[in-house]
């Protein structure tokens, strides 16, 4: 083949077309997506007193104000012998992995928009290292919830074995809004003030520092509408085991329409990932 028909040639890179290409494809860049991990680990509390403490200090805070607010004050009940603060910490942890890994997965590309815009690679990798970074600061909040054990002297029975399963489900269920709103970010930014607004509205919209089974049950199928609400029930139980049992229908429910927005988040990145360059 001669210079002149090499020349000639038009060559155009983009994303694999069926799914199974796709994710090959990302697993192909998957030093990128620990490269981009590492970095946003080292940034996230670079130049801070405490460093990684914070992971800690945050959730703890928030445990002590509504253990107080909802058990002192509003005197609501726990489950069973639980303590009302495991009660908390069991809702709070997989709420606040969720709402971190919502809020850096939305804003994940538009805050790398010099690498989206000069070089090709797969930005589904973009959203999964905002991901890997709140999964270890959940895994340092861990820590808090082995001294509450600990002080409580309370032992989890065997419903814990199923909690590396819970945990994959709240990965997911970060990941599906998030991939669609980080792709709506990049078109429309006003979805940057959108996301602190649901985050704000939808602690209260979940069973955080509450049982489920204070939900009137003419209301039960409309709230578990809301994926969180299931997942948080299933954390709940996995922790205080026969102290709680969840509304298993409610959290098939809340488990479709996190599959579904999943599915829906995929689909939509996906359409809308190689115009992200040009529009960004």
């Amino acid at each position: 083949m001669s210079t002149t028909d090499l020349s000639q040639r038009e060559f155009v890179i983009e994303a694999g077309g069926s799914p199974r290409q796709y994710a090959r494809e990302v697993w192909r860049y998957r030093d990128l997506l620990f490269i981009l991990s590492w970095r946003d680990i080292k940034v996230r509390y670079k130049q801070t007193t405490i460093g990684a403490a914070w992971a800690l200090l945050r959730p703890l805070a928030t445990l002590i104000i509504l253990t107080v607010v909802f058990s002192k004050i509003a005197r609501l009940p726990s489950e069973g012998s639980a303590p009302y603060a495991l009660l908390v910490l069991s809702g709070l942890l997989p709420w606040q992995f969720f709402a971190a890994g919502l809020s850096d997965a939305a804003n994940s590309v538009i805050e790398n928009e010099k690498i989206v815009s000069k070089i090709y690679f797969p930005r589904l990798v973009i959203p999964l290292s905002a991901l890997a970074v709140c999964m270890v600061d959940f895994a340092i909040s861990l820590l808090i919830l082995a001294g509450i054990l600990v002080f409580y002297r309370f032992v989890p029975d065997w419903h814990l074995l199923a909690l590396p399963v819970v945990l994959v489900f709240a990965v997911l269920a970060a990941l599906g809004p998030g991939l669609m709103l980080a792709a709506l970010n990049v078109k429309y930014r006003d979805f940057r003030y959108v996301v602190p607004f649901l985050i704000q509205v939808g602690i209260y919209a979940s069973p955080v520092a509450y049982s489920t089974s204070l939900v009137p049950e003419g209301w039960r199928a409309f709230y578990y509408l809301n994926p969180m609400a299931g997942l948080i029930d299933a954390f709940r139980w996995t922790l205080l085991g026969g102290e709680f049992t969840p509304w298993w229908t409610g959290v098939g429910l809340s488990l479709g329409v996190l599959l579904t927005l999943l599915i829906v988040g995929i689909v939509y990145f996906r359409a809308t990932e190689r115009s992200f360059a040009d529009s960004i």
